[in-house]
Formats: C-alpha cells, sequence, structure tokens
C-alpha cells in the first residue's frame, strides 16, 4: 500500500458551505484533470476609473456654492479629493449594480464631505462661513451629480454585458445544469452566455451540447473563450475537485451556484446572484507557507552544513562500520508533503527483526543492545545528519513536521483529528513541536496541534528562530 492511499486529505475538514463569500476549491487528489490552456489572465473585474472620473465630475457643480470664498481653487481640490476618497465602494462582481443601489450610501458620504468642508472653512477661515442654505445646495448639486454620473457609468456597463456576454459551462447533474443554463439563457442581462452542459448523462436538451469527457471541455474551453464555470450543485463538487481546479488554474472565474430552494440561500452571501441564483466564488486552495524563501533558505543551509560537516560525515560512517559491521546507512520510506512517500536516511544505530518490524516498531530509543557509540549518535542526534542530504535534494525542509513511516500516518490519521494536515508543508529535520519537547515517545495529539500552529502561523523568520533554538538544545540532547 502506498503512502498515498494511507493519507487522508485534510481538504475535506475544512471546507463546508459555510457563509464566507469566497469559498475553497478542493486541493487535487491526485486523479488530475483535463489539460487545459494555461497561462491566460484571470478575469479582470471592471475598470474603476469610470466611476472615478463620475464621482470627481460630480463634485464641480457643488462648488459653485463657494464662489467668492478666500482660497476657492483649494477648497474646491479639497471637495474633489474628499469625494473620491470617501465614494461608495464597487460591489462584487455578481451584485446587481444601479445608482438607485447605491443612492443611500452616496447621500451619506456626500453629507459627511460638506459637513467637513464648512467646519474647515470654519477653522481656517473665519471671516467666511457657509450658510446653511448654502450647505444644502451644495449637497443637493453635488447629490444630483453624482447620481447621474454613476447612472451613465452602470447602464453602459450593463449594455457591455448584454452585448458581450461571457461564455460560461454549466457544471452539474444534466437536469439541474440544464435548468439553470435554460434560466440564464432566459435573462441575458446578467451577462452570462452558457455554451456547453458538462455532466455525465446527456438528460434533457436546451439546444447547448453535453461534454461529458476532458477533451470536450478543453475544446469547448479554448474555441468559445470560456471565462465563467458555474457548478450548480454542492454535493458534486469533491467528485469534480480536479475539474473546477483545472479550470480555475486555466484563468476562469469558478461560481457555485444555489439551484435548489431558498432554504439553501443563508449558505451563501447576501445579494449576490447570477439570474436571482445565489452564488459565490471558489478559489483554488492557496499555496502551503513557504515557497522559494524556504527553498533558498534550505539549499544554502544544508549545502554549507554539508560542507563543513564533511569529515565529521566520514569519520561518524567509519567508526559504525568497525563497532557494528557494514551497512552504516540506514533507508527507510517516510510520508513528505502531499502524502508523497520518500526515502530518508539515517546512520544506522538498530538492525530490526526483518522488514515489518521495521516499518511498524514505533522506538528503540531505550534499547539497551545498542553498541556504545550507536547511543551516542541517538543521544547527540548525529545519527540525523545525512538527512541533510535529503534536505539538499528538496524530499524535506530544515524546517517543518516530522515525517514519519506510511503505516503510521495511517493510524494516526485516523485517531487523531488534524494529524493528516501536517502534510501541508515539506517535512522538517526540526519543527516547533521538537523545541517544545515532542521528541521520541510523546504525545501525537500535541505534535499535530503544534505542528499545524506552525504551518499556519509560518514566516521565514519562525524558521530561523527554530533553527537557532535546535542549535541551542544540542548543548543538553535528550535523545529522539
Amino acid at each position: 500500500m502506498t503512502a498515498e492511499s494511507t493519507v487522508p486529505s485534510p481538504a475535506g475538514e475544512s471546507h463546508g458551505l459555510g457563509s464566507s463569500p469566497v469559498a475553497v476549491l478542493p486541493p487535487r487528489d491526485g486523479a488530475g484533470g483535463p489539460r487545459l490552456p494555461s497561462g491566460r489572465p484571470a478575469p479582470r473585474p471592471g475598470s474603476p476609473l469610470p466611476l472615478l472620473v463620475a464621482d470627481a465630475a460630480a463634485a464641480l457643480p457643488g462648488s459653485v456654492v463657494l464662489t467668492g470664498a478666500p482660497h476657492q481653487g483649494v477648497l474646491t481640490a479639497l471637495l474633489v479629493a474628499a469625494s473620491l476618497l470617501l465614494r461608495p465602494r464597487p460591489r462584487p462582481d455578481r451584485r446587481p449594480s444601479g445608482a438607485l443601489d447605491e443612492l443611500p450610501a452616496l447621500c451619506g458620504r456626500i453629507a459627511v464631505v460638506w459637513l467637513v468642508l464648512a467646519a474647515l472653512v470654519a477653522a481656517y477661515v473665519p471671516s467666511y462661513a457657509l450658510s446653511a442654505r448654502a450647505l444644502v445646495a451644495g449637497f443637493l448639486l453635488h447629490v444630483v451629480t453624482g447620481c447621474a454620473g454613476r447612472a451613465i457609468v452602470h447602464r453602459r456597463h450593463r449594455a457591455a454585458l448584454l452585448n458581450r456576454p461571457r461564455a460560461a459551462l454549466v457544471v452539474g447533474p444534466a437536469a439541474t445544469a440544464q435548468r439553470v443554463a435554460s434560466a440564464l439563457l432566459r435573462h441575458p442581462r446578467c451577462g452570462v452566455r452558457p455554451v456547453g452542459i458538462v455532466a455525465d448523462d446527456p438528460g434533457g436538451t436546451t439546444g447547448l451540447p453535453v461534454l461529458s469527457t476532458g477533451e470536450e471541455v478543453r475544446r469547448a474551453v479554448v474555441q468559445n473563450g470560456v471565462r465563467d464555470v458555474l457548478a450548480v450543485d454542492p454535493s458534486v463538487r469533491p467528485r469534480q475537485a480536479a475539474l473546477l481546479r483545472s479550470l480555475a488554474e486555466s484563468g476562469c472565474a469558478v461560481w457555485e451556484l444555489d439551484a435548489e430552494t431558498p432554504a439553501h440561500a443563508p449558505a451563501y452571501p447576501a445579494g449576490d446572484r447570477i439570474a436571482a441564483f445565489p452564488c459565490r466564488r471558489l478559489e483554488p486552495a492557496p499555496r502551503p507557507p513557504g515557497g522559494a524563501g524556504k527553498r533558498a533558505l534550505d539549499v544554502a543551509v544544508s549545502g554549507v552544513l554539508l560542507l563543513l560537516l564533511s569529515p565529521l560525515l566520514p569519520a561518524c560512517a567509519a567508526v559504525l562500520r568497525v563497532v557494528g559491521g557494514p551497512g552504516v546507512l540506514f533507508r527507510q520510506e517516510r510520508v513528505g508533503e502531499g502524502g508523497r512517500p520518500f526515502t530518508l536516511l539515517k546512520f544506522r544505530t538498530h538492525r530490526p527483526a526483518d522488514e515489518h518490524e521495521s516499518a511498524t516498531r514505533w522506538s528503540v530509543a531505550d534499547e539497551r543492545r545498542m553498541p556504545w557509540f550507536c547511543r551516542f549518535l541517538r543521544r547527540t542526534s548525529l545519527d540525523e545528519l545525512p538527512q541533510l542530504w535529503n534536505v539538499f535534494r528538496g524530499d524535506m525542509s530544515l524546517v517543518g513536521p516530522r515525517p514519519e513511516r506510511p503505516y503510521f500516518v495511517a493510524r494516526f490519521s485516523q485517531t487523531y483529528p488534524g494529524y493528516a494536515a501536517r502534510h501541508r508543508m515539506p517535512a522538517g529535520l526540526t519543527g516547533l513541536a521538537q523545541i517544545n519537547g515532542l521528541r521520541g515517545d510523546t504525545s501525537i495529539e500535541d505534535r499535530a496541534r503544534f505542528d499545524n500552529a506552525y504551518i499556519d502561523d509560518w514566516s521565514l523568520w519562525r524558521d530561523v528562530c527554530i533553527l537557532l533554538r535546535t542549535a541551542a538544545a544540542l548543548v543538553r540532547p535528550t535523545g529522539s
């Protein structure tokens, strides 16, 4: 049995519907998805420039009430700047936009702008004060012009969506997907034009092709320039995770739609709709922390240590050969990042009876039959030095969760919550659990908690701190 088959995916523990406006696509399960065009930029949101111009221009008619005021140009510039800083924020991509929808927020912010302006005038130009009539007039002119400008911008945006809708694929059970596709075709103002249905069976018909293979999906994406994907049944998402992730990585925006009864609506953010269907954006799971900086630290430190310790490593090997006989290196399969197995190297300090004992015996730290030099290597952790080569090769990292054998990974993943989630990051020579005394025969539950805390709070400086604390701990070794 391979390690991949024994390590449960941690994704299922944390990805539910919940009430978040953005959900996370499950990570790849190794099956892969269709080969889709890569390198396409993600769909860009609409440019904020038209609304910026409309908001800036809206402040100018209201500034006529400042005619004759000292420093009129400065006050007008302040009015325009404050209007831009306090302008209503754009709504998410799929919320209906309209000037009337934004009118309450627009009025509130413009009122704040004029009150602040009146306070500044009274404080810095006491000889000139804005009357209540001037304030009301400026406020009303500003609101009317701002509302009109935003109405023009939103109208042009809706016309662009109607004339140039974005091609979309609908993914899910055939009957549900076809019902959603028909609704979208009846309401072209939503700006989405279905060009195909991805389902396992043809079901009924809407005049749209039903795509059942990865090659058909790839061809539809390329030929139609698909930029939106609508997953219409959350219950099928785990089975189609590879497809949805491939589409997201190819530059498509993936949306989850609730096509059933309104009882499901509270799980979705209020106001997000596509043709009145509640929806929310799905994003690929974030990459694990670390990346290039962590790898650069691993290569630099492990490379320098291998050079500095080059006289010590052969010396330890030679003494082991004399004391314990041939076979000074111990090779064992361990589970690393993503549940992938690798061969871990150590100096051999114990000879198990057979391969089964090597794979399933938990600890030999108290084995009194070890030769004196083997006990010395274990107490000083010098038996771990060959793992610097694992780090240099990229099998491991300097800092991370300690790797375990597949047999114990399978057992611990079923027994201890969060244990499988340790495999989000490369295994390490040392880690937060080790510097907190969790080595050898200690609590697996505590180890998993400390390892996941390290991953969640990772920073490059924290890796450096853990390495320094590990180096300090070697002065007072306790064994492994």
